[in-house]
């Protein structure tokens, strides 16, 4: 029989374990192992099964909870935990002290500083806080996940805007041929870490997504609480919803264009109307800033123009000004087809009739998400245009995008493209084995640290990567007999899966999404070659491999097909896997016990890529093509970089060479180093390997540093601007829009009249030797002080095309008339030109409008 229908009961807890529940509800409880531990203690094979304290409290035997009602002991170390929780969720942290810090100096006549932010909203398509809340599919998600975790942990104001998908992202299984299979479990909000905001009446509070055809699209909120952080999450399984729109926020990445432009309309539109709410409700600051955490939530910004327009007053590029001052886009995108791109009859079908977003023009819409393709809306060129300030998530992403966006700001050099980087980390401790913690140290804002690291003997350490790498060969062992049933194996053919994997044996892991960069099967190259390196006789290897492809990728499938295929041959099944179902719980005990993490994308096509620093934070060596992360924090000794074959444009020759290099390094470097024992049976030569990777990369690869860096580096800039276009009533807003609306009329007539350059005294031009150069502009009625004119100094190359620039700010003379006088800035064949830009004081960049007029 089938149930008419599935609902999930919470357990009643005595009132004197009222704390339980705080502490269940809470994720703090998801990186703090003394929590972790409390909820152990209570059943701990059900602890061992679920890893969830709702669930395990659901489960476990009320007479148990009776018993631990009466139990002082369990009650007092309760309550310990619940008053801990609240200091640690009230209390002054790095934020707080650091707006103390600033505030002090600019009291003092400081103000290089920008104030912090008093409230941020963090926008993102999915959040990977714990596998116990399944909302997440890969990077992106965890990622996302982190950067709330740290934030709690350094107090920073955030409120974390997404969906609630109720299939989450599919479950992966395999069939008995090695192809994937996806299944998606209906999850129950109640059942879930979550509450539900509700009116006094205890009817939910909805959010109103206007729709096509006079239909209304309506949204729950549920809120996770994520340390510090609240979480909303919108769920559109509303009986009042038309059938096809309760099934908005059905699945994570699932269903056609116009199910997902829906899903994203209800993520950037509806999500700022849940932050009001939310506000509101709660009495939370509104925030001043909006981090837009890639494209698929972009539309938020469109939604803020219209409070704008419809509710203080302000016109269409008033608004845009306001909106873009307060608003951060992160793009982790490395390729075009990587973006979300819908065509504009899409895009007109729910912008079109404004009741969407009323007040707000359609055609405005449509130009914030023009790209070269006149049919397509591009939502990260959306995303660009509505904030002020971007980046890529590495240094060498932030190069990539530079040159991948550079049409947006024609007759800039790439170096000049206004979007930087911060380069993405990972939560300490949430991914450090707790054992690793211990023996290390944990930093109080930072998580894992490194006190107490020295006096470590390579005996001790040894002993602990040795012991991690035992549980994840049992972890192995346990899910590929798991695997093998569900494929329809039978349990007494199994026997074999006891004796998978050796725990003295070098463990390599390759874990991941499976799109075609990442070269899922570039270790099957050359088969033999693999096999020889898994079966060598003294120095052999054992390798992990896990991830899932999208459902609609055959090809992904089909790599991962491969790997299986290899896998499944009895002759090295015992040194090979492919784990199904990849997920944050199986994602830790490889980063545990992994003794190197293998990540061979196609360079530069990883935007950052941090499962190599989670394996970093626990001993583990990286074995990575320089990209992404590794492309900047690789040293030379911690861990080792694949060459690459640049310059080779066949993929299949350079996967070939890429591939030769990788099984060299395995067999001739890592290899030979992690079995070079000595007479104790310790590899000393690895141990320092390992230390030092620890002590380079340990605080490096912190989510909380990349979470201090958007502080100092974007949000509190963005705050900055924001109050400076916001005050006096929208005063600043005003002003830029005004002086934006005054370039549009005059700049097609500005003009470099002419220019010249004179050597000053010698008539040979040597290095550092000082030049004049003159230039007459056209200003076409803008005023001197609404332009910057610079000389721009560069070497040039055989198309007279200037590199390496410098620029200097001419200063003005009168009547159109700029001088100024520079040291020539290199050897060699040398260039210069004269340009023209917008100068306001509410730009954050030169480049920032898009406009610049070159001589010639």
């Amino acid at each position: 029989m089938r149930a008419l229908r599935r609902f999930t009961v919470r357990a009643s807890l005595p009132e004197p374990l009222s704390a339980l529940g705080t502490l269940a509800t809470n994720l703090r409880w998801t990186w703090h192992q003394p929590t972790q531990d409390l909820f152990a203690s209570i059943d701990p094979d059900r602890w061992s099964d679920s890893g969830d304290p709702l669930r395990l409290l659901s489960t476990v035997d009320p007479e148990r909870l009776v018993s631990l009602a009466r139990d002082e002991q369990f009650l007092a170390h309760t309550r310990a935990l619940a008053d801990d929780l609240t200091r640690y969720t009230t209390g002054a942290r790095w934020f707080q002290r650091r707006q103390d810090e600033v505030q002090q100096r600019r009291e003092h006549g400081n103000y290089e500083l920008s104030p912090l932010p008093t409230a941020i909203a963090y926008f993102s398509m999915e959040f990977g806080v714990t596998e116990a809340l399944p909302n997440y599919s890969g990077g992106l998600g965890v990622l996302a996940g982190d950067h709330l975790k740290a934030a709690s942990d350094l107090g920073v104001p955030l409120i974390a805007v997404g969906l609630l998908y109720r299939s989450g992202y599919f479950r992966q299984a395999l069939s008995l041929d090695g192809w994937q299979i996806e299944h998606y479990p209906v999850l129950d909000p109640r059942g879930l870490p979550l509450e539900l905001l509700t009116e006094p009446s205890g009817a939910p509070i909805l959010v109103h997504v206007a729709m096509p055809g006079d239909r209304v699209l309506r949204a729950k909120i549920w809120k996770a609480q994520v340390g510090r952080i609240p979480l909303l999450l919108l769920d559109s399984d509303v009986e009042e919803n038309d059938e096809d729109l309760r099934g908005v926020t059905d699945r994570l990445y699932g269903g056609d264009q116009d199910h997902r432009i829906r899903q994203e309309i209800l993520a950037g539109v509806g999500g700022v109307r849940a932050v009001r709410t939310y506000c509101e409700l709660t009495g939370h600051p509104a925030p001043e800033v909006f981090h837009t955490n890639e494209g698929h939530a972009g539309f938020l910004g469109l939604e803020r123009i219209r409070e704008l327009v419809t509710g203080e007053g302000l016109d269409f590029d008033q608004a845009l000004a306001a909106v873009r001052a307060g608003t951060v886009f992160t793009t982790h995108t490395p390729v075009p087809a990587g973006i979300d791109r819908f065509p504009v009859d899409l895009v007109q079908h729910y912008f079109g009739s404004e009741a969407l977003l009323p007040g707000v023009s359609t055609q405005r819409v449509l130009a914030l998400g023009a790209e070269e393709n006149p049919g397509l809306f591009n939502m990260a060129h959306m995303g660009l245009r509505l904030a002020q300030r971007a980046n890529g998530v590495s240094k060498l992403h932030g190069e990539v995008s530079r040159g991948m966006f550079s049409g947006m700001w024609p007759g800039f050099d790439v170096t000049e493209v206004p979007i930087g980087s911060v380069t993405n980390g990972v939560h300490g401790p949430t991914w450090a084995a707790t054992e690793m913690s211990r023996l290390l140290g944990e930093s109080d804002d930072a998580g894992v640290g490194l006190r107490g690291f020295e006096p470590v003997t390579d005996q001790r350490l040894w002993e602990l990567r040795t012991d991690l790498r035992g549980k994840l060969v049992h972890e192995v062992r346990r899910r590929t007999r798991q695997s093998w049933l569900q494929r329809g194996a039978s349990a007494l053919e199994l026997g074999w899966t006891d004796t998978v994997f050796d725990p003295d044996v070098l463990t390599v892991g390759f874990a991941r999404r499976v799109p075609t960069y990442k070269r899922l099967t570039l270790m099957l190259r050359d088969p033999e070659r693999l096999r020889a390196l898994l079966l060598h006789p003294e120095r052999p290897v054992q390798l992990v491999v896990a991830g899932k492809s999208h459902p609609a990728d055959d090809g992904g499938k089909a790599l991962i097909q491969q790997i299986v295929r290899f896998a499944d041959d009895a002759g090295v099944r015992h040194r090979i896997v492919f784990l199904p179902d990849y997920d944050m719980s199986m994602a830790r005990y490889l980063y545990w016990g992994c003794d190197v993490w293998l990540n061979n994308p196609m360079r530069p096509l990883e935007a950052c890529g941090t499962s190599g620093m989670k394996s970093a934070l626990n001993g583990g060596l990286n074995l990575s093509i320089r990209d992404g992360w590794w492309d900047e924090l690789y040293d030379g000794s911690n861990g080792w970089a694949i060459p690459t074959a640049d310059g080779v444009t066949d993929p299949t020759r350079r996967d070939d060479l890429e591939a030769a290099a990788l099984y060299d390094l395995l067999g001739n470097q890592v290899a030979p180093l992690f079995y070079d024992r000595a007479d104790t049976g310790v590899p000393t030569r690895w141990l320092a390997m390992v230390r030092h990777t620890l002590a380079s990369l340990g605080p490096a690869v912190q989510a909380s540093r990349m979470v201090r860096e958007y502080v100092e580096n974007l949000y509190a800039p963005a705050a900055s601007s924001a109050g400076s276009v916001v005050g006096e009533g929208y005063r600043g807003a005003k002003e830029l829009a005004a002086y934006r609306q005054r370039l549009r009329a005059s700049w097609t007539r500005v003009r470099v009249l002419e220019s010249e350059m004179t050597l000053s005294g010698s008539a040979v031009p040597l290095l550092g030797t000082p030049v004049g150069v003159r230039a007459r502009i056209e200003l076409a009625g803008l005023e001197a002080s609404e332009v910057d004119v610079q000389v721009v100094l560069g070497k040039v190359g055989d198309s007279d095309e200037l590199y390496d620039v410098v620029t200097h700010t001419m200063r003005y003379a009168g009547n159109g008339n700029y001088d100024i006088e520079v040291p020539l800035p290199h050897a060699g064949a040398v260039g210069y030109t004269v340009r023209v830009l917008p100068r306001h004081d509410l730009l954050a960049s030169p480049a920032e409008l898009g406009r610049v007029v070159l001589a010639g």
